[in-house]
């Protein structure tokens, strides 16, 4: 019997701007492209706006990188039918709040950035409430496996040492690197004017963000 070697793996490359944000790729296919717009113009909450860069192990910024971004609205309640729901409340979300979108690095300088509102604290499955978060998913050349993190908010001190998701990371030290560190303390977040946080996700190093098995 001839036994088969094994296939050779591939990292992620062009085809992944190509297939899932053509624009990005400079091909104009659609008139709306999926996941372009997170939360819609009739979502409520702090307008925000996240802006970071993925850096590996010696600090250079990867300029190809593809970010999917999850997460709920001011109320702490996502897009979805199966959210677990207070008992008595029904489950509703803006028009338009999608609560799910693409993200794609600048070629030349690696910098992204998404506008969105600021999650509420969310009910998990096991009815703990969890701090306010957004679930990032990290992919790019050189990246085997896409990666899963989360992004915190700082001034949330109180929800986040509450977190069951933060209180899992053992070295207590590392959970300062799921935190977005606040730009702007006096915008109130507006539409015109959203509040802007700060987010760099480090693949590898002393700063190396932490990352999750889902």
């Amino acid at each position: 019997m001839t036994s088969l070697k094994e296939t050779p793996s591939q990292t992620a490359g062009p085809y992944v701007h190509i297939g899932l944000a053509p624009s990005a790729a400079g091909f104009d296919i659609y008139e709306t492209e999926l996941g372009q717009n997170i939360a819609g113009p009739e979502a409520k909450g702090q307008r925000i706006r996240i802006e970071g860069r993925v850096l590996d192990g010696t600090g250079t910024p990867l300029k190809d990188v593809l970010i999917e971004v999850w997460q709920a609205n001011a109320k702490g309640i996502y897009a979805h039918r199966e959210t677990p729901q207070p008992e008595g409340e029904p489950q509703q979300v803006e028009a338009g709040f999608r609560g799910w979108g693409r993200v794609i690095s600048d070629f030349d300088t690696g910098d992204w950035q998404f506008e969105t509102v600021k999650p509420g604290p969310v009910r998990g499955r096991d009815s703990r409430m969890m701090a306010p978060h957004i679930n990032l998913w990290i992919v790019a050349r050189g990246i085997n496996l896409g990666l899963n993190t989360r992004l915190y908010f700082e001034e949330e001190q109180e929800a986040n040492d509450n977190d069951p998701v933060l209180k899992l990371i053992e070295q207590t030290g590392r959970r300062h690197t799921l935190l977005a560190r606040t730009q702007d303390q006096a915008n109130t977040g507006t539409v015109e004017t959203p509040s802007v946080y700060r987010f760099d996700i480090h693949l590898q190093g002393p700063d190396e963000t932490v990352f999750f098995d889902i």
